[in-house]
């Protein structure tokens, strides 16, 4: 399908098996990342294109893999699920058909992805309490022939799920710091020897231009106190 169609800027990546993204296309993904049940019309005025224009793109989306599925976001903790906890899984490199057969037979398993490191795999699960994660580790887990080891960290706090990312969003943010952010204000650079003496008298760094600051070793800071008594 071509992406010649509408506004939008040069091509950023060739996906699936023809279709290229381009800014528009980035848009609406941006776009339905807030809200996937908008409708075309909203959709369309929202990145600035025609009704048109919106279906046909949303639509190649769709047909390239592009966007997989549409799903519905809930709420874990009013579900009763208000236990997450990330199992590290050691297994046994001769097992892993049997290991991946045997994860895909527990529903409780939200996530798994194979990993470097001292572990095999993580698998992230979600319970309505520590009872029934000590429960899956230590009878299901555990006798799970392909699992040689498993180490369990439960999760305090989400603080931070998105839907998803997109390639142009540090830059998006970037531009929209820039211009509500007050450039640095830049003090003269302090004669040699000057520094240390306004560290200490006005805070840490306070009067010394970004990328400057400059820290004392323990032996000059021992001698400096010894001749200022």
């Amino acid at each position: 399908m071509s992406s010649n169609s509408g506004s939008g800027g040069g091509a950023t990546g060739r996906i699936g098996i023809g279709l290229e993204l381009d800014a528009t296309h980035l848009k609406i993904l941006e776009v339905l990342r807030e809200n996937g049940r908008i409708s075309v019309s909203a959709l369309a005025e929202r990145v600035g294109i025609s009704r048109a224009n919106a279906y046909t793109r949303f639509e190649a989306l769709r047909a390239d893999g592009v966007i997989k599925r549409f799903t519905a976001e809930i709420d874990h903790q009013r579900a009763g699920l208000g236990i997450v906890a990330l199992i590290f899984v050691t297994v046994r490199q001769q097992m892993w058909r049997q290991f991946r057969a045997q994860l895909a037979q527990m529903p409780e398993v939200e996530y798994c992805a194979i990993t470097t490191g001292q572990h095999d795999a993580m698998i992230q699960v979600r319970m309505a309490d520590v009872a029934e994660v000590h429960a899956m580790v230590t009878e299901r887990l555990a006798n799970i022939p392909a699992v040689k080891a498993t180490e369990t960290v439960f999760i305090l706090d989400e603080v931070l799920r998105r839907p998803y990312v997109l390639p142009g969003d540090r830059e998006r943010d970037r531009g929209r710091g820039a211009s509500r952010r007050p450039a640095p204000s830049v003090s003269p650079e302090p004669e040699q020897g000057q520094a240390q003496g306004q560290g200490q008298g006005q805070g840490q760094g306070q009067g010394l231009p970004l990328g400057k600051m400059r820290f004392v070793g323990a032996a000059e800071g021992r001698a400096a106190l010894r001749d200022a008594t």
